[in-house]
């Protein structure tokens, strides 16, 4: 049932239905873990949900190397949503997966991102 709230959650940030945060969650998870280290997305993986843990199996250790636009071209492949969609979506994944794994963890993850895709883990700061 973890993973339900996971999903709520994503939803909730994204603003999308519980069955695209569903979509967005799986396509993030694991596009995430082809682009970080083995041991990094094992490290994450032990902090989620037991039935988020299938997402992000890695068969090899080596990260693959690919920039922003690939990561939401494959993200909004995976989920079939508009790239604009996926965007927002990565966004609210992280967002959640940070406050599930613990700083310090996801923190070592998302070190071996690019800049620009560290980014979207951050939040958006709210107008006046």
């Amino acid at each position: 049932m973890a993973e339900l709230k996971f999903f709520e959650k994503v939803a909730a940030r994204a603003g999308v239905t519980p069955d695209t945060a569903q979509s967005l969650t799986v396509a993030t998870l694991r596009t995430l873990t082809e682009r970080i280290s083995g041991g990094e997305a094992a490290d994450l993986a032990d902090r989620v949900a037991y039935e988020l843990r299938q997402f992000m199996v890695k068969g090899t250790d080596e990260p693959e190397v690919f920039a922003y636009d690939e990561f939401l071209r494959r993200v909004s492949d995976r989920a079939g949503v508009e790239r604009g969609v996926a965007e927002r979506g990565v966004r609210a994944v992280l967002q959640t997966l940070h406050r599930v794994v613990g700083h310090d963890e996801f923190e070592d993850a998302m070190a071996q991102l690019p800049e620009d895709l560290r980014a979207l883990a951050r939040p958006v700061p709210r107008g006046p």
